[in-house]
């Protein structure tokens, strides 16, 4: 996986052949195809351990009894700092998403479905409380977000001059100010 990850980031998807993934991670193809059963798999792979990452921490937040104004922005927060903390997969995955088969595609998708309306769904628990303006559609305040955390694999460097959770503290406080009543 990490070598796969490391060439995909490098090279791209698309430019990048099983041998080259087998003859970096000292392996055999045998080996490769006995854990994923093609490249496919892998990229799917890829994404898909950062985002059972994500939503593992967002159900934890999301579940943790505290105030919904501190779990948004703790969720909104973490979103920013996993995405950062695994750039390159976040990256892979937004350049050849559209690469992958459309079953893995859909796989995908209802997997990050499944995040965005947790996350959501917090955005509305305040919007009801009286929390949080509820002027802006919650699904639009979740699109407004997530665009940011999107983008961050093309602009944020590691050894630029935010660290990753200055980068996350603002971001969130943007959102908390969109949701402001």
């Amino acid at each position: 996986m990490a070598a796969a990850t490391r060439l995909f980031a490098e090279r791209g998807y698309d430019r990048t052949s099983v041998q080259e993934i087998v003859e970096a991670a000292g392996v055999t193809k045998g080996a490769l195809y006995h854990y994923f059963g093609s490249k496919d798999d892998l990229l799917h792979e890829i994404y898909g351990r950062l985002l059972r990452l994500q939503q593992e921490r967002l159900d934890r937040v999301a579940d943790s009894g505290s105030g919904v104004e501190e779990r948004v922005r703790a969720a909104a927060a973490d979103v920013v700092v996993t995405t950062i903390e695994n750039l390159d997969d976040a990256m892979i995955f937004f350049r050849s998403m559209h690469q992958l088969s459309d079953e893995k595609q859909k796989q995908v998708r209802a997997e990050r479905r499944r995040y965005h309306e947790r996350f959501r769904a917090l955005v509305e628990e305040g919007q009801r409380a009286g929390v949080f303006t509820d002027e802006t559609p919650a699904d639009l305040v979740v699109d407004y977000h997530f665009g940011s955390v999107h983008h961050l694999s093309s602009w944020y460097r590691p050894d630029g001059r935010l660290t990753p959770q200055q980068v996350a503290d603002h971001l969130a406080g943007l959102l908390m100010r969109a949701l402001r009543p």
